[in-house]
């Protein structure tokens, strides 16, 4: 059996990126991809099954990086954490959140694929499905913090759901405008002082709630 190139990979898929970032998935066209690449479609069609498989292959990696990112940081047992570390989750830092920065920043071709130019494949209700999921995280710990007393509001899921498609348009904008990562550094202490979540649900700690 012959083993299939692999070494015209690399360069398929960078050309596709390039061809995608510059019109977006609906008017980049497969042959100009091709001819940039320096090869067949019938090579593109060996490997692929169209043009929205090839722009899948191309953002599949930081898509499922995020929705990592996420499912981490909801997926707990919070009968083991503490009354305190229930209250330090909701403290927005910078040492916190400048991983997700740098997960964006390192990514931002293709981060900017998935939640700009992604009409027409199966990503494009990426950042509406990604708010929803983040927004589920910020109700477990919501909901948890709330049955021990220590949020004091009541939040809905829709305004959880408002309030972090504000905060994860926030953490793309330096992607649309295109920031330097020092911009982005910044933009994250600011982001940080912005959303305070403790206000939002008016957290307080357990002994404060006995005074």
């Amino acid at each position: 059996m012959a083993i299939p190139d692999r070494s015209i990979d690399p360069r398929l898929l960078a050309s596709a990126k390039a061809e995608f970032m510059k019109h977006g998935y609906l008017k980049a066209e497969l042959k100009t991809i091709c001819e940039n690449a320096e090869i067949t479609t019938g090579a593109v069609y060996k490997r692929y099954k169209g043009k929205e498989d090839l722009f899948n292959a191309v953002v599949e990696d930081i898509a499922a990086e995020l929705n990592n990112y996420i499912e981490s940081r909801s997926d707990l047992d919070f009968s083991v954490l503490s009354d305190d570390e229930i209250y330090d989750s909701w403290v927005m830092s910078y040492e916190s959140m400048i991983p997700l920065f740098k997960l964006l920043y390192n990514n931002r071709e293709t981060v900017s694929l998935l939640i700009d130019k992604a009409a027409g494949t199966r990503y494009e209700n990426f950042n509406h499905e990604y708010v929803t999921k983040m927004s589920y995280a910020y109700e477990q710990f919501y909901a948890e913090a709330y049955k021990r007393g220590l949020a004091q509001a009541k939040v809905t899921r829709e305004e959880f759901h408002v309030l972090i498609s504000s905060f994860w348009t926030c953490a793309c904008e330096p992607l649309v405008h295109d920031m330097s990562w020092e911009q982005i550094e910044e933009h994250c202490r600011i982001v940080c002082r912005f959303f305070n979540w403790q206000a939002v649900i008016m957290l307080k700690k357990g002994d404060e709630n006995n005074v």
